[in-house]
């Protein structure tokens, strides 16, 4: 399992993390965004989902539960943000299930609130505040997130 540290002090350097891992993310993937409320998981998933070729304004789904990103021809893109989630069940309601597939890309934070609901994480991003600003870890946790993690992070 490989695992990634990073100092991020400007949330630009957040955008630019999830710029540089956009060019080796694929479809297929679950991504799951964990930290505190404020601490940047949107931001973070914006940058991917920009950086992927959505050009349209990319929001937070706080509200709808999940916003598709149709990105290009090739694939499409489900940000999920679950704080707003009384029970797990309601994701049962939005469709969810299909959206977890080898032609899509979906970005899950706070996955915890749907334990047993999705499906578990390729790729895991933790992030908090620190002292010089926002802290990411980055790890893998499937075959597919560790070959996207050897791409993305090479040494």
């Amino acid at each position: 399992m490989a695992t990634v540290v990073r100092s991020l002090p400007e949330e630009a350097d957040l955008v630019m993390l999830a710029a540089d891992m956009a060019v080796k993310i694929k479809p297929g993937l679950v991504v799951y965004l964990k930290g505190n409320l404020g601490v940047g998981k949107t931001v973070f998933a914006r940058g991917l989902i920009n950086n992927l070729g959505y050009a349209g304004l990319v929001k937070s789904p706080t509200y709808s539960l999940v916003e598709p990103y149709q990105l290009a021809d090739t694939f499409t893109c489900y940000h999920f943000d679950l704080y707003r989630l009384s029970e797990p069940e309601e994701l049962e309601f939005t469709g969810s299930r299909d959206y977890f597939n080898d032609q899509s890309l979906c970005l899950v934070e706070w996955p915890e609130k749907a334990t047993g609901f999705i499906p578990s994480a390729d790729i895991l991003c933790e992030l908090e505040y620190d002292k010089s600003g926002r802290k990411v870890t980055i790890s893998d946790h499937s075959e597919k997130g560790e070959l996207i993690m050897l791409e993305c992070f090479p040494n």
